[in-house]
């Protein structure tokens, strides 16, 4: 259940919130996040699945390639913190620019007390629907890629939505290509190197969705309107969704 809800919870990340998000509003590309983060994240995508399957899982020694990765992807966003600013100005965009009023001290606590809020809803979340799931006889790989990765998801759909609504494009995108790429590199790679994880076949088809959808991202910027993932992009991601949901449930 534990690699099942990692995926599950890409492909909603991606096809569910992040199309929903679009939906809401339209997103906008940064040239940093066109050009570097989605490549990225479809690469590791790739590493992940190929490293899923070979042998019977997930090794320690994988998973300490995992975890390598992951330092090196810290490394990366630290770096562009500092310069992301100088390398998104090439692009001709306007960007919105908001005034802070908030005191750092009063955003951090705000922060605080809203990452508790989402990991108390969270748990009460998943922990209720998969007692109701198994109370209807739903197969643990079921629940792992649907309810599961939907209730693991719901930090990442508050986040992204409502930066959307807000305009918050960055945020918006950037939530969830982050929060893939550390679903894939440390909460597995940390699991595996406390216990090798066995992996099932089954999920490759749950990964090629995955993979393709990220070649989808990647294609987005470049498709007119470009630098931008309009409401049809995003009604092709929650079409989508619906229909991968529906083959979980009904075949």
């Amino acid at each position: 259940m534990a690699i099942g809800n990692v995926i599950g919870s890409n492909v909603c990340n991606l096809l569910l919130i992040l199309g929903l998000s679009t939906i809401i509003k339209p997103v906008k590309f940064q040239r940093e996040t066109r050009l570097i983060e989605i490549p990225m994240c479809l690469t590791l995508t790739i590493i992940f699945m190929i490293l899923c399957n070979t042998g019977e899982g997930i090794s320690r020694i994988e998973a300490v390639i995992l975890i390598i990765l992951f330092a090196i992807f810290i490394i990366y966003t630290i770096f562009m913190a500092k310069k992301g600013e100088k390398f998104d100005s090439k692009d001709e965009e306007n960007q919105i620019k908001e005034d802070v009023t908030t005191s750092i001290s009063k955003s951090i606590i705000y922060v605080i007390l809203g990452i508790i809020g989402l990991k108390i809803g969270g748990d009460l979340t998943v922990d209720n629907c998969v007692i109701i799931a198994k109370a209807f006889n739903i197969s643990e790989q079921v629940i792992s890629l649907t309810i599961l990765a939907i209730g693991t998801s719901l930090p990442e759909l508050v986040t992204s939505v409502t930066a959307s609504i807000k305009g918050n494009s960055d945020i918006a995108i950037g939530n969830i290509i982050g929060s893939n790429i550390f679903n894939m590199l440390l909460i597995i790679g940390t699991s595996a190197v406390i216990k090798p994880i066995i992996y099932n076949n089954a999920y490759n088809l749950e990964m090629i969705i995955l993979i393709f959808s990220t070649i989808l991202l990647s294609l987005f910027p470049i498709i007119p309107p470009k630098n931008e993932m309009n409401r049809g992009n995003g009604a092709i991601y929650l079409v989508s969704y619906v229909l991968y949901l529906g083959t979980l449930f009904f075949i």
